[in-house]
């Protein structure tokens, strides 16, 4: 099996239009700490299920971290043999904040009008 790439999407109202598109990064930060070793572990094992990566229904992913002591989330797509990573948070609630969740598939659906 081959890898997958895992380019981020940025917000598409960023104030360079360069900045919109997506970029490829192996790893994210979060505060001064850059992480990734997760997001590896998906690209080179799609698909992988419980407890490192969930679905959320709709084409929509997310990748469940553990910072020291907190938890962190990537929410992502997959078309063909990209991983789409959309949108990145650290939880602070048992739930998935509904705004993140929003966000993502916001993002999500801006990348299938784009693909038309």
């Amino acid at each position: 099996m081959s890898a997958i790439d895992a380019p981020i999407v940025q917000a598409a109202a960023a104030a360079n239009p360069q900045d919109a598109r997506p970029r490829e990064y192996l790893t994210f930060r979060l505060g001064n700490e850059e992480y990734g070793i997760d997001i590896l572990k998906v690209q080179y094992c799609w698909p992988i299920g419980r407890p490192l990566v969930g679905s959320l229904g709709g084409g929509l992913w997310e990748v469940r971290s553990r910072l020291d002591e907190r938890i962190a989330r990537v929410l992502f797509c997959v078309r063909g043999s990209s991983m789409i990573l959309l949108h990145g948070f650290i939880k602070k609630t048992q739930k998935t904040p509904v705004q993140d969740l929003e966000l993502a598939r916001a993002r999500l659906r801006q990348l299938h009008e784009d693909e038309r």
